[in-house]
């Protein structure tokens, strides 16, 4: 009897995770977007070009720039938390169903650029292929801790992707 009792091992919370509070997994789902396959990544971005496109038809074009680089801080300012605590609860350093970091680095991707199909497409382009390639310094950013490490390396692939829309648009190769 004592052979079967010390065959058993009690649950402590080192093997037990508990689950992520629902905001933070809406959030870093970017609500459900990231458990879509395959590239959870791909549907997280192509939500974002959607969504933008619907808000920043209805919005002065003025104003357009403005309200994507508001919401990409905006997107950063919830995504750090929600994803570091979604990340403790799975116990992934960079789960893939965490696309709240594809929000903001689209949304960066986005400033300034005008929202019409060739441009927002060449963005959701130029993002996803400097977010896969991850070009230095990015890869070393996944390094940081926890949500900050998720988000903040997409942030990098963001800038890129901007800096390359706006030599498209400043050389009249994408209008």
């Amino acid at each position: 009897m004592n052979n079967a009792r010390s065959a058993v091992q009690p649950q402590t919370t080192e093997s037990f995770r508990a689950p992520a509070a629902v905001w933070a997994t809406l959030v870093a789902t970017f609500f459900g977007a990231g458990r879509l396959q395959p590239g959870p990544g791909t549907w997280g971005s192509a939500a974002t070009i959607l969504l933008w496109w619907l808000v920043a038809r209805r919005t002065a074009p003025g104003w357009q720039p403005w309200l994507a680089l508001a919401l990409a801080l905006f997107v950063v300012a919830i995504g750090i938390p929600a994803a570091t605590r979604v990340s403790r609860a799975s116990g992934l350093k960079d789960p893939h169903f965490v696309v709240i970091d594809e929000v903001a680095g689209q949304l960066i991707a986005l400033v300034g650029v005008p929202v019409a199909w060739k441009s927002l497409l060449m963005g959701f382009i130029l993002f996803r292929g400097f977010d896969i390639v991850k070009p230095p310094p990015v890869r070393r950013l996944e390094q940081l801790p926890e949500g900050v490490g998720i988000v903040v390396d997409d942030l990098g692939a963001g800038v890129y992707a901007w800096i390359v829309m706006q030599a498209l648009l400043h050389f009249h190769l994408l209008h």
